[in-house]
């Protein structure tokens, strides 16, 4: 059995369970509303940083059992689409199990999505987003996919097939896209840039997504999972996106010179 242990628990967030599970507990808002969608894309960056947004997004949907996360490759290691199909995840909040059976379906239905554990091995894109989905709902089971950059006909054509796959299944699933957004510009270039890109998220628009990114070089890291998710919420039903919260690191750090952007999204 597959058994993932945590690469950055106590860099990126608390490894000691009780100071993690404090820390997500401040993030979370149990005031908001929380809608039922089909996929949100939250950051991953250092809890610091990121981790508001995160606790936002998260608070304002409805987390089922079964979660598909989709995340960039920062390692180049790996496969392109790289799937894990068994086994566990280990976090400082508890074990997460792998929904081999979903996996399984989504294997079958895509001539591209590959079993392959190396992409997990350091990545920490998906890695950050478990204990905020460990914490809403202790019953979760996932299937994580890290994804290369890639042609944009690849990348929906994989959306596509994680579509048909989830309506296969024939339970309620959620996409978990892990993204931040520009990274090392100032804060006002990131503001009104990153704005471009969300734009077309909201309208469901993965192509325009996809074009402005290369077009205005807005370094969105996870632009390929963003593609992919999109054309699967599409073909699950959904209709728009929304903006639920954006930050970035200068806010936290007082360096509006040199910051990455955060964004905090829902598909539904």
């Amino acid at each position: 059995m597959i058994i993932r242990e945590p690469v950055v628990a106590g860099q990126f967030y608390p490894s000691n369970p009780t100071k993690l599970k404090n820390l997500v507990k401040e993030f979370i808002k149990t005031e908001l509303p929380q809608k039922p969608a089909k996929a949100i894309i939250s950051p991953h960056a250092g809890y610091m940083y990121s981790g508001s947004v995160a606790g936002f997004v998260y608070s304002s949907v409805v987390i089922p059992d079964d979660v598909i996360l989709l995340g960039p490759n920062h390692t180049g290691m790996g496969r392109f689409f790289s799937l894990i199909d068994e086994g566990i995840w280990r976090t400082p909040l508890g074990d997460i199990n792998i929904n081999s059976n979903l996996a399984n379906i989504l294997v079958k239905n895509s001539n591209l999505i590959e079993r392959d554990y190396i992409a997990h091995l350091r990545e920490h894109s998906l890695e950050v987003q478990l204990p905020f989905l460990k914490e809403i709902n202790p019953n979760i089971s996932i299937v994580p996919i890290s994804i290369m950059n890639t042609k944009y006909e690849k990348l929906k054509e994989v959306g596509i097939s994680i579509g048909r796959s989830i309506i296969e299944y024939g339970k309620e699933v959620l996409i978990v896209i892990s993204s931040d957004m520009s990274h090392y510009v100032s804060h006002n270039w990131a503001v009104n840039n990153d704005k471009r890109a969300i734009e077309r998220i909201e309208e469901l628009d993965s192509k325009g997504l996809y074009d402005v990114c290369i077009d205005l070089d807005i370094t969105m890291c996870g632009l390929s999972p963003a593609v992919v998710g999109i054309e699967a919420s599409k073909i699950l039903g959904a209709t728009k996106g929304e903006l639920i919260k954006y930050s970035t690191s200068g806010e936290i750090t007082g360096d509006y010179d040199y910051v990455v952007g955060y964004a905090g999204i829902i598909i539904y």
